[in-house]
């Protein structure tokens, strides 16, 4: 498996600030957001499948363009996997015909350029030999972080959670993991803002960190404009012996 970042940052301006997308190999999309656009109209094309972690805008804003942009071209609809809440927030408030048009009935509703399938925690997605599982998160909105398994390795990406123990109930029983990317949107001085909105803060990235019992590369994502260099001096400063990295766009891990 190879995983390209395509954005990561929790918010845009400039060249380095895309929103949580991640490209695994060449056809699948792990989240939607504005770093999508940053790839070419025949690499759009060549995406099968978009898993989403939950429903906010900055994670889910490229795959009405996407779709737009590419279905005409493809000779199979647009795929995109969430649980059946997100799927519902999708339909509801996302392709209602109001605020973008219904892509699952165009051309046709037969022969759409966009279908819909569910997801369930725990069971695994496969896609060749590509496992992706949906893990437990803890979020404003219904959510989940994703397991990417090649067979060698394990890849975590916590998606948007603020501290969730069932998450690493299974994170903890992953026994070939070796990279997890987790978020820590906000610096110690805003966590009232972090618990709210249920994001993490260097703080309580550390207290959650302390659940983790397998070895494994840690890279922080979904920090705040602004806000990067403070984050990471305090996540340094309290994250002990794991030594997070900062994720960053065009960062590339084989696994």
């Amino acid at each position: 498996m190879r995983l390209r970042v395509l954005g990561c940052s929790g918010g845009i301006g400039g060249p380095q600030l895309r929103t949580t997308s991640l490209l695994l190999d060449e056809d699948v999309l792990i989240d939607a957001g504005t770093g999508v656009g940053d790839l070419s109209l025949d690499q759009l094309a060549r995406i099968d499948h978009v898993f989403v972690t939950h429903s906010h805008l900055d994670h889910v804003t490229s795959i009405p363009f996407l779709v737009d942009t590419v279905g005409g071209m493809r000779s199979s609809p647009l795929t995109v996997h969430a649980t059946r809440a997100t799927l519902d927030i999708l339909r509801a408030h996302l392709f209602n015909w109001a605020l973008w048009p219904d892509f699952t009935q165009i051309p046709s509703a037969d022969a759409p350029y966009l279908r819909y399938s569910e997801i369930e925690l725990a069971r695994t997605v496969r896609l060749g030999d590509r496992q992706i599982t949906p893990l437990p998160a803890s979020h404003t909105v219904p959510a989940v972080g994703y397991r990417l398994d090649s067979g060698r390795a394990s890849l975590v990406f916590t998606g948007d959670t603020g501290p969730c123990d069932a998450l690493w109930n299974e994170v903890n029983r992953i026994t070939n993991l070796r990279y997890l990317i987790i978020e820590t949107a906000f610096p110690n001085a805003e966590r009232k803002l972090a618990d709210m909105s249920q994001h993490l803060c260097p703080d309580t990235l550390a207290s959650e960190l302390s659940k983790l019992e397998r070895e494994a590369e840690i890279h922080i994502t979904h920090l705040k404009p602004g806000e990067c260099d403070a984050i990471m001096h305090e996540v340094a400063a309290c994250a002990g012996r794991w030594k997070p990295g900062m994720l960053s766009n065009g960062q590339v891990f084989e696994f």
